[in-house]
């Protein structure tokens, strides 16, 4: 039976792709890690605006819910010595790469037990033993820092490649040009991965973008541009694996645009004031939860082991924020000025 989704929703998004078959190389148990990966970040980012209203959470946050399908199909197709940069929608991202959400729900605790000892918050969790190089709130900051990974990884004759994830916003960035140059130039293992779901904050990107298809704009430095289904794992993981590959063999970046729409507010304490909210929910069709269970079902797996797999994540989540509230604890004082420089000095 195939996937229903209305005729509405495929004018609006051309760049739909039905999820008829899994990539050769994914195997079941692949697929099912997916499935779970997905749920997880689900549960992890729905969760956010409940603490936040709870007055439990330190700072805010921005969450993840709708984008799942890129950080799971684009960190599943990545090998653990491989490197992300990210952004301030960023959990998505950490716990796509094997991020430990215990660890990431202490640092938006602000427990001295999170990624960074509570410092850094939602916005800047990092995990250099994964290849995680860090978030950041400032955006399109990390566009140059990907750019050094994928240098130093050329440096040191590694095979790693790195992958940039950065929104439509930080398109408009001058450092977004000037990275991709730079690493078109010198055929660096990097790429970069717009997540193009249609608004900076509340500003619809298509007012502030003259070439608003962003793939298209990968001509001006002579490397491939893509466009995938943003909403689609199997798509995303397709289409890194091909930049990946080309990217170990030398042949420099590769520009994917994944595009989606930004279902739900742009940060836990948006009232949606400048769009519709309920013009939104008709983008819940695509859904990359409910299209990869349907995927699974139809191809014999069980509903009830795929359920299993959604109860485990639930009970992932809640354990985590157990963990952050009665387990860890808070920075103390004298660690104020700790961890600003590598030799713990202060200058």
């Amino acid at each position: 039976m195939t996937y229903k989704v209305s005729k509405e929703i495929l004018d609006a998004f051309p760049c739909y792709e039905a999820m008829d078959n899994a990539p050769e190389d994914l195997s079941l148990d692949d697929q099912m890690k997916m499935y779970y990966l997905l749920n997880l970040i689900r549960e992890h980012d729905s969760k956010l605006k409940e603490l936040w209203m709870a007055n439990k959470m330190c700072g805010i946050a921005h969450s993840y819910a709708g984008h799942e399908a890129i950080a799971v199909g684009a960190c599943m197709a990545l090998a653990k010595d491989d490197y992300i940069t990210s952004t301030h929608r960023g959990h998505g991202h950490v716990i796509a790469k094997g991020g430990d959400v215990r660890k990431t729900m202490a640092e938006i605790y602000g427990r001295v037990e999170g990624y960074n000892c509570g410092k850094g918050g939602s916005m800047h969790i990092a995990d250099v033993e994964q290849g995680i190089l860090g978030a950041a709130g400032i955006v399109g900051s990390a566009m140059a820092l990907a750019v050094g990974a994928a240098y130093s990884s050329v440096v040191l004759n590694k095979k790693s490649v790195t992958v940039c994830f950065h929104g439509d916003g930080g398109t408009s960035q001058g450092v977004w040009h000037e990275s991709i140059n730079m690493a078109g130039c010198w055929k660096l293992p990097v790429i970069f991965l717009t997540e193009n779901n249609y608004w900076a904050v509340g500003t619809e990107f298509t007012r502030v973008a003259a070439q608003p298809e962003v793939y298209k704009r990968a001509v001006a430095y002579d490397i491939p541009g893509i466009l995938t289904d943003g909403f689609n794992p199997f798509a995303v993981y397709k289409a890194v694996k091909s930049a990946a590959e080309r990217a170990r063999a030398g042949q420099g970046p590769t520009l994917i645009e994944a595009r989606l729409m930004r279902i739900v507010g742009h940060w836990v304490a948006d009232d949606e004031s400048y769009r519709d909210p309920k013009a939104m929910e008709v983008w819940w069709q695509l859904d990359p939860i409910a299209r990869m269970k349907h995927y699974l079902i139809e191809n014999n797996v069980p509903p009830k082991s795929l359920e299993e797999i959604e109860l485990r994540a639930k009970n992932d989540i809640s354990d985590a924020v157990e963990y952050a509230e009665n387990q860890c604890n808070d920075p103390t004082p004298d660690t104020l000025f700790k961890d600003l420089y590598a030799n713990d000095e202060i200058i």
